[in-house]
Formats: structure tokens, C-alpha cells, sequence
């Protein structure tokens, strides 16, 4: 009988959410499964490009010619059924293509260039061994391809009898040891050991090792022989050319984690706030319904014992876990926390990562080795099957949204996810984001809360302080006089202090004293940033570097000076007022190499450092019992944004940061510097009032008609001459008003805050709605519409629930 696939191909000037029907040749009918790739002709000539199987029919819809599948890319699938449905989901959902939301769900490697090999894994018939495999563990994929053995070799990988592996090439090679293992049988080795001289001793040890190895069917590293039976090389290489032995290479998984030793840890008992959180949770996981939990508790009030003693529960039934956490500065304390409780059971997944080490962990997960996942926003894709719990740490984070396309939100994924599997979801944070505290109000997720922190310790004392006030007393530094005495009292303790600037780099701009010039990245519409670390201006949007002017290039004055505060210069300022203080500064600058958010958090965890200067990525998640003093340089960063969450992104920040002081035995404080002190988001969060903090914001949004009361839609438009982006973002409002609603919303167009980044213009339309039943088709009929003009260098983004509009 015929078969035929229905294929999402990858066409950059054609994308489309609609599969092409392609004949399934004979040969191949057998071992084509959705969720595989495969390569077929597409267009006029023999042009060949790549597309993923999303069914398999009997009957096309197509009634012309067909055109055939001309090669196999994988033996198995590399997306399973759910994620080939959930591709889909976003692809609607996010105004994306389901090809660019396949390729978004595999890991690197598997995107990379690489080459194929084809290993055993287990035993097979003698005669397979020999015609499949020329008597060698492993062939070439291109080999088995020009003999015509796919087709069996996939038989032998339904019977787990195979593997394919993926060498990628100029990026990582598979982690390889040396092993040995017998070719000859017990007896025949028990010949050979009567047939050797008395003092052959080595040889005779070699030879028992063989015979263990010929009962257990296992094989040993040479390493394991150096170490254990002081056997060295020579002696293996000899009993190689006797026939004795052979020498096989062997994968290993790359281990990110085999130099730590993680203290493995017990279940703490609980208080009666987390017993009646995690007794709800835990009947959703017993009766496997999909409820979304909003876990809203104070930090340091003990959600993470939650979440470890749920997945300890979800375990014991034989099912999976899947753990969200926001940034990869948040992972390392996350990672001692699962590695602690589960050992070898969590693969973890972030950014930090090398290709080759993502791979290995991903193939953790996908042959079930690794029941619990921990990782950054793309891990909501890990091939993790029969889950039983998904949990997102610090919900409110914007890093769980995606900024290009396909523009998903993890929060999103993660539901759909939960409804799949009958399994909770938990959204945990001491700050949850509007719309979750919104839709828990509306009992569309359940809320549970933790007021208290588990040792029931007060929250710590927040001082704000007022530099405009400082700055009229005459202080200039980066550091209010109560900051000061703060710092030197805990130096003089032996206690730990974090200071947070929300900025990276040394300043943020150069001016000119005497005629104002303000040094311009050439590519984009603002200012570039002085980096002392290297010494250049670097702009922090496109990339471009160039050297630090000594003067104007206008006016060709020698005034020309640093303006603004970045961590480097903090960071020198700091050196200077407190000489003998140590500093470990973190920011994207300090933790560009492998390990190095690790490196920094464990030297100050080691107490190593007095002082730990950083950007955002340390105000959430650390836990250090000797930190008793935060320190928050600008709080007001954030709010001289245009953008309508920068008062809740404020009073999130603050409230984070804070809870990094007073966690253990000692009394923490917190000094917040601004220059906006009676800003409600500052007041509410020097009060730790979330409640609050959220029944004024609701007010400010429900009178500005923006979320969680409406929905929102961004588009942009972009090209690198101007008036092409100003024209098609008129097209597209001619387009789309006549089937928009009377009561909806529609600013713009306009030019994007920055309006040129990377030599391109950006035009923007925000659609603010309540209902609006045609907006998706509409914008979906725009997409496909506008795909001639997107070839010829024309960008449409389309965005729901944008994080912000600038």
C-alpha cells in the first residue's frame, strides 16, 4: 500500500503553517514516523531543502504529481507527538511558523552542522553484525545510506538495538573513553592463562579481568586498569595483537556537574502555611488534574522545599518533573538545591552550557535516564515524558517570554503542557505578575500563600533614602551617607553586603563639555557605553566597538567626560572609599565565560569577598545566611521608561533584592537610593506591601486600558530605509481597521522608542482589545501576504502580550 507524508518544509521566501504531500518511497515506509526530518525537492530544478514529517497518510490531498522523499535525516523521531502539537499551538498562537517553532524545540546540536554515525547498543545476530555493520561497533550514516541498509538499521532501533549519534562538527565531538573487552570466552581464556610463564603476572591479572568481563558482559576503561591493577597501555596494546582483547571507544555523557560533590539532602518538615500549599498541590498530582497553582510567598517563606517535596511525591508514581527557573544566574544555587535531593536523576538545562554538554543532557531526557529537568525558559521543550508536576520559579520574570520569533511565553507552554498531561502547574513568586494575581482573583489559578518566612524572621527593614536631599548636602558619590555607615558597620562585622545598579559597563555616555556632542553607535538611534574592562565604547543593541575618544570629534575639544554610572565604575568607586573591602562584581561583563556565575557565587558563598556588585541577575534567588545589608544604587531606573510595567518591574526588583538580606539568624537591612521617593511602587515595596502595591497598579492599569483589563497586540515593521518601514506600517492599519471592533485601541504608527537599531528603521502599532474575533485570521492572511517583501529584506514582527513597547 502507498503511504505519504505530510511535511512542514523549511522555505525562508515560502514559509507556511500548511504541510506538503510527499510520496513515501518503498524503501522507506517501514521507518518514516512523524516527528522525523527528512530531505525533499521542492520548487522547479533540484533544489533539495529540510522538513519535518507531522503525519502520515494514505490518501494525499494533493491530486497532482508527487514528488518523493530523497533521504531519511533521522532513525527516530527527534520531536515526539506532543511536541509536534504543541509546535502547532504556538505556531498560532505567536504568529510564527511551525518550522521555526520545531527548530526552536531541539537542541543545538541537532541544529548545528554535524555528522551522523550509526553504533550498536546491544546485542544483535551474528550475521547482522557482520553484513549491517562490516564487524564494527559503529558505521557512518552516509555509509549505511549508499549500501541501502537504513531501512533495517531503523528495524534494529525499534528493538533499541541502536543509536544514532551526532558528531557536530567545528562545534564538539562526542566525549569518548578507551574500554576493553574480551574476544575470546571464559575456557578460551583459562588456555591462555595455562599456557603462560610463572612470572608473567601482569598478563595472568589481565587475563582474570577478561574473564570477569566475559561473565558480566561488561567492559572496562583502560583508565579503570592503570588505576585499579597498575596495568598500563603496553600490556593492552600486547594482549590486543594476541587476540586476547579488543579496544573499542566509547561515549560518555558529558557531565557539567562531575567535579562537584553535592551534599545530598533530606525533606524538611514543613510549617502549617507550606503543609496546606503543598497538600492542595499534591491532590492535583493524586486525581491528575491540570490546575494552575499561583504560589505567592514572602521570600525566604520556603516555596523551593514546596516544589522539592512535590516532585519527591510525583517520583514515587513513577512519573516526571519539569522545573522552570528564570536566569541562568538563578540556576547554580537551583542545581545544588535538585542535585542535593535527587542526585543523578535531574538534567539540567541553560544557556551556560556547551552544545555538546545541552546535547548530552537532552538525551538524559529523551531515553527517560533523567526523571526531573531544571532549566532556563527553553527547557519547557525538553523531550520530559509522563509528567507529573511543571513548576515555574519567579513566574513574573520577563525572561520567560521570548523576544524573537516565534514570541511564546513559557507560562503558556508550560498550561498547555499541564493540560496534556493531566498534571499541575505551579507558578511560584514572592511578586506575581499582574495577570497571574488577576486570573487567581477570577479563581482561573488557584491561589495558595506563604506570608511568613520559614524561620520567622521579619522581613528586613527597608530605608529609602532621598539623593536628591544627599546631593543638596553635598554629596556626590554613588553612595548615600546611611549607605556608607551601613557598609563599614558590616565590614567591621564580618557580614556580607550585595549592592545592586541596574546598569552594566563603566558610564553610561561620553559628552562633550563644550559643545554637547554625545558619541553615536553609527547602526542605531542611541548612545554608546564606556567599557574600561577593554578599554572601547561598545553599543549594547547591535554589537559595534570602537575606541574611547580622548576629544571631540566635532569640535575637537579635550572635554569630553564620562556620564552616568555603570558597575565597572561603581565597582572603582567602591575600591576607593572602602580600600579594604573585596568586591566580586557580576554582571553580563564578569560572567560572559563557562562556569563563571558559578565561579563568583560559590567564591562569595566562601565568604571570599565582602561586597558583591551586580546587575539584575543577583537580586533573585541567592541565599546567603551572611548577608545582611542590600544596597539599591538607583532604584529609579526603571521608572523613567516609557513603558507601562516599569512601576511594577520596579517594585518587583526592589522586593527581590531585598528578600537577598536577613535570611538566616541575622537581623538584614536594606537601603534603597532614589531620587523619586514617594513613587508608590518605591513606598509599597519599602512596606513589602504586595497587596497593595497590586490594588493601586490594577487602578493605574484599568485607567490607562491596558493589561490584564485588555488584551494587547505589537506589530513592527522594519527595513533599512525608513520610509519603506512608515509605509507598510500604513498598509497594515488600512488593512486591518475595517474588521477591527468600535471599543478597540489602536496606536500608531509610530517610530520605535529607539528608533533605528542595526541600520534598520522600526515602525510599531500597539491594538489594545477586549474581544476581537477576526484580529488572529487577519493577522495570519497579513503574514502570508507579506512574505515577497519579507525576501527582500522587509521584517514584520508580530507580538502578543508584548513584555513592554519601547
Amino acid at each position: 500500500m502507498d503511504l505519504f507524508a505530510k511535511v512542514i518544509v523549511d522555505v525562508p521566501t515560502m514559509q507556511t503553517n500548511q504541510p506538503y504531500d510527499y510520496y513515501i518511497p518503498t524503501a522507506y515506509q517501514d521507518q518514516i514516523v512523524p516527528g522525523m526530518r527528512v530531505e525533499v525537492p521542492f520548487g522547479k530544478g533540484s533544489r533539495k531543502v529540510q522538513g519535518f514529517v507531522v503525519n502520515i497518510v494514505d490518501q494525499p490531498a494533493f491530486e497532482g504529481e508527487l514528488k518523493k522523499i530523497t533521504d531519511v535525516m533521522d532513525l527516530y523521531p527527534v520531536l515526539n507527538e506532543e511536541l509536534l502539537q504543541l509546535g502547532k499551538e504556538m505556531a498560532d498562537k505567536t504568529f510564527s511558523f511551525q518550522i521555526t517553532c520545531y527548530q526552536t524545540m531541539l537542541p543545538a546540536a541537532l541544529k548545528s552542522t554535524y555528522e551522523k554515525k550509526i553504533r550498536l547498543i546491544d546485542e544483535i545476530p551474528e550475521d547482522h553484525f557482520f553484513d549491517l555493520f562490516k564487524g564494527k561497533n559503529e558505521i557512518s550514516w552516509q555509509e549505511a545510506e549508499d549500501r541501502g541498509v537504513l531501512p533495517k538499521m531503523a528495524e534494529l532501533k525499534k528493538k533499541e538495538a541502536v543509536e544514532t549519534v551526532y558528531i557536530v562538527k567545528d562545534k564538539v565531538n562526542k566525549k569518548k573513553i578507551r574500554k576493553i573487552e574480551p574476544r575470546l570466552s571464559f575456557e578460551q581464556l583459562e588456555e591462555e592463562k595455562a599456557g603462560l610463564r610463572k612470572t608473567a603476572k601482569k598478563q595472568k591479572q589481565l587475563l582474570d579481568v577478561l574473564q570477569q568481563l566475559s561473565l558480566s558482559k561488561k567492559r572496562s576503561s583502560t583508565e579503570a586498569l592503570k588505576k585499579d591493577y597498575a596495568i598500563q597501555s603496553a600490556s593492552v596494546r600486547e594482549a590486543e595483537k594476541k587476540g586476547w582483547l579488543r579496544i573499542v571507544e566509547e561515549e560518555v555523557y558529558r557531565d557539567p556537574f562531575e567535579h562537584i560533590d553535592f551534599e545530598r539532602t533530606k525533606p524538611l518538615p514543613l510549617t502549617s502555611a507550606q503543609q496546606k500549599a503543598f497538600e492542595a498541590i499534591h491532590h492535583a498530582v493524586n486525581e491528575q488534574r491540570d490546575d494552575v497553582f499561583l504560589l505567592k510567598g514572602v521570600t525566604g517563606s520556603g516555596k523551593t522545599e514546596i516544589y522539592l517535596q512535590t516532585i519527591a511525591a510525583v517520583l514515587e508514581k513513577k512519573q516526571t518533573a519539569l522545573m522552570l527557573v528564570p536566569e541562568i544566574a538563578l540556576t547554580p544555587q537551583m542545581v545544588k538545591s535538585f542535585k542535593g535531593r535527587f542526585g543523578d536523576e535531574v538534567a539540567v538545562l541553560h544557556s551556560g552550557l556547551s552544545v555538546g554538554e545541552k546535547y548530552d543532557e537532552w538525551r538524559k531526557i529523551e531515553r527517560e535516564e533523567a526523571k526531573v529537568v531544571v532549566g532556563a525558559r527553553s527547557s519547557i521543550f525538553a523531550p520530559v515524558k509522563n509528567i507529573g508536576v511543571i513548576i515555574i520559579d519567579e513566574e513574573h520574570e520577563s525572561s520567560y517570554k521570548q523576544s524573537e520569533n516565534p514570541r511564546y511565553h513559557a507560562r503558556d507552554a508550560a498550561i498547555w503542557r499541564g493540560k496534556y498531561h493531566s498534571c499541575p502547574v505551579i507558578l511560584g513568586s514572592a511578586t506575581p505578575s499582574l495577570e497571574s494575581r488577576a486570573r487567581a482573583q477570577k479563581k482561573v489559578y488557584q491561589l495558595l500563600e506563604l506570608p511568613e518566612r520559614v524561620n520567622k524572621k521579619a522581613l528586613p527593614l527597608v530605608k529609602v533614602v532621598d539623593m536628591r536631599q544627599e546631593m543638596k548636602e553635598g554629596n556626590r558619590s554613588s553612595f548615600s551617607i546611611p549607605l556608607q555607615d551601613g557598609i563599614r558597620d558590616r565590614i567591621k562585622k564580618g557580614e556580607q553586603i550585595v549592592l545592586l545598579l541596574n546598569r552594566r559597563g563603566y558610564s553610561s555616555f561620553v559628552m562633550c563639555r563644550d559643545c554637547g556632542f554625545v558619541l553615536p553607535c553609527p547602526n542605531c538611534d542611541i548612545s554608546l557605553t564606556l567599557h574600561m574592562d577593554t578599554r572601547t565604547m561598545k553599543c549594547h543593541y547591535c554589537g559595534h566597538e570602537e575606541a574611547i575618544p580622548h576629544q571631540c570629534p566635532v569640535c575637537h575639544s579635550p572635554k569630553i567626560r564620562y556620564y552616568g554610572t555603570g558597575t565597572q565604575k561603581v565597582q572603582e568607586e567602591l575600591e576607593a572609599v572602602f580600600p579594604d573591602a573585596r568586591v566580586i562584581r557580576m554582571d553580563v561583563d564578569t560572567t560572559r565565560k563557562k562556569g563563571a556565575h558559578e565561579k563568583l557565587l560559590t567564591a562569595f558563598g566562601n565568604q571570599e569577598a565582602d561586597i558583591l556588585l551586580g546587575t539584575q541577575m543577583i537580586a533573585k534567588g541567592l541565599d546567603f545566611p551572611n548577608i545582611t545589608l542590600v544596597g539599591v544604587l538607583n532604584a529609579d531606573t526603571a521608572l523613567g521608561l516609557p513603558d507601562f510595567r516599569s512601576s511594577e518591574k520596579t517594585f518587583q526588583l526592589l522586593t527581590q533584592v531585598s528578600g537577598r538580606a536577613g535570611r538566616a539568624d541575622l537581623i538584614g537591612e536594606v537601603v534603597v537610593q532614589t531620587f523619586n521617593p514617594e513613587h508608590y511602587a518605591v513606598q509599597f515595596a519599602q512596606k513589602h506591601d504586595y497587596d497593595h502595591f497590586y490594588q493601586m497598579e490594577m487602578n493605574v492599569r484599568h485607567q490607562g486600558n491596558y493589561p490584564p483589563y485588555y488584551f494587547t497586540v505589537s506589530i513592527t515593521a522594519s527595513h533599512e530605509e525608513e520610509r519603506i518601514a512608515a509605509r507598510k506600517m500604513q498598509e497594515i492599519i488600512h488593512f486591518l481597521l475595517p474588521h477591527l471592533q468600535k471599543d478597540t485601541i489602536v496606536l500608531g504608527p509610530t517610530p520605535k522608542a529607539i528608533a533605528r537599531v542595526n541600520k534598520k528603521y522600526y515602525y510599531q502599532i500597539l491594538i489594545k482589545y477586549k474581544y476581537e474575533p477576526m484580529l488572529k485570521p487577519m493577522l495570519h492572511q497579513l503574514l502570508n501576504q507579506s512574505q515577497k517583501e519579507i525576501s527582500k529584506g522587509l521584517q514584520i514582527a508580530i507580538d502578543s502580550e508584548p513584555m513592554d513597547f519601547i
